[in-house]
């Protein structure tokens, strides 16, 4: 593993589908890794927020993972992948072959803990979580023999650095922000309470009432796991579901979905939900969910009691667990020295940049997240940098 450099040009943070596009026309500008860029990722390996995704998940059951730019050149596509394999297993893989051949040298796992003026730089403040060496001892052993062992440090302290950047990418994504709405008695319930972000494996649920809660695919995935695994399923949505009849949702084409993205980002305001203005498509295997009774949403419940969900009509769903796919928000908490955000709530953002501080960009921000653009964002953010180098 490289040093991380105490100044470069640039600093990206997040080497996700955002992060790694960004790096990879950075390249293209003949910039060198560690001389003129760096890249910090939390992560413990390549692969994004893909890595954490629970094991059963496979790329045909998910919205498309676009190709990086230059896989290609490479000879992948995630259009050719086995999906038989684990997504996470898959989008790993390759991204981590995406980052040797193009000599990215992501520093991981680095936590970046806030980002501070430093006069005409910022200053990058970060938690290296790599794992520390075990402190050794020497003793004597039977017969006066020297022997050696190892123990834990009693009080182990994070190795902390800091480094200053001319220009920042950030490039975190949402899956470390997870959303989870607040209802009356959630305090008061006894069974789990999982957001998708902890969702690991159906199994976990076996013979459990469960209440999945959300409208996207997700939700719907979690449905179509659990159907023969949870005891009693209930599905409920904040807002009726949009079913669209096709088999495969192309977000790139979903005009109305990202002009929505766009005008809050630019407005300052919350990011809206991506499925709210795109829909679901209907698959083969939803489709037949749906005939068969399963994908079949209630109306959200209006409170949560000790064992179950309970709706204003007196109705209610007994619940074991509630699955909670209500999404995730963008992580921009290590920001927050920099005070880029509006009182509507989110960033000012026009074409990848902040409209409040020039030297900062959001990569897989608003209508540039990693489903619908982030690729063009990559290459649109290494150009405005190039301009003002």
């Amino acid at each position: 593993m490289h040093a991380i450099p105490e100044r470069v040009t640039v600093a990206v943070i997040g080497a996700g589908q955002a992060g790694l596009s960004v790096a990879f026309y950075l390249r293209r500008f003949e910039l060198v890794a560690d001389d003129d860029f760096v890249m910090l990722d939390r992560a413990p390996g390549p692969g994004g927020a893909w890595q954490h995704r629970w094991s059963s998940l496979r790329l045909g059951t998910a919205h498309k993972v676009n190709d990086l730019p230059g896989m290609a050149d490479m000879g992948l596509s995630f259009e050719t992948a086995d999906r038989a394999l684990p997504a996470k297993e898959v989008v790993s893989d390759y991204y981590g072959r995406f980052e040797e051949h193009y000599d990215l040298r992501v520093h991981r796992p680095i936590d970046v803990r806030r980002v501070t003026n430093d006069g005409v730089d910022l200053r990058i403040e970060y938690d290296d979580l790599s794992p520390q060496p075990v402190e050794e001892q020497k003793t004597r052993g039977f017969f006066g023999r020297r022997r050696r062992t190892f123990r834990e440090p009693e009080a182990p302290e994070v190795p902390r650095g800091e480094l200053r950047a001319q220009f920042l990418v950030n490039a975190t994504g949402t899956w470390g922000s997870p959303f989870v709405p607040y209802y009356p008695g959630m305090g008061d319930f006894r069974g789990r309470h999982v957001h998708t972000s902890d969702f690991v494996d159906a199994e976990d649920f076996r013979d459990r009432h469960v209440v999945v809660v959300g409208g996207g695919t997700s939700a719907i995935g979690f449905m179509l796991e659990l159907e023969d695994v949870a005891a009693g399923l209930t599905w409920v949505s904040r807002r009726p579901v949009d079913w669209l009849d096709r088999q495969v949702l192309d977000l790139e084409g979903a005009s109305a979905a990202v002009a929505a993205q766009d005008e809050a980002a630019r407005a300052g305001r919350a990011l809206p939900s991506i499925v709210s203005g795109t829909g679901v498509p209907k698959n083969r295997r939803i489709a037949a969910g749906i005939e068969r009774g399963l994908l079949v949403a209630r109306p959200m419940f209006d409170r949560i009691e000790a064992d179950r969900v309970v709706w204003n009509d007196g109705t209610s769903a007994r619940a074991d667990a509630i699955i909670w796919a209500t999404g995730f928000r963008p992580e921009l908490r290590h920001l927050a020295p920099l005070k880029l955000r509006e009182k509507a709530g989110g960033v000012a953002v026009g074409q990848g940049a902040s409209w409040n501080d020039p030297r900062v960009f959001l990569a897989g921000y608003g209508p540039q997240a990693s489903t619908i653009g982030a690729n063009r964002a990559g290459r649109m953010i290494a150009r405005q940098i190039m301009a003002m180098i």
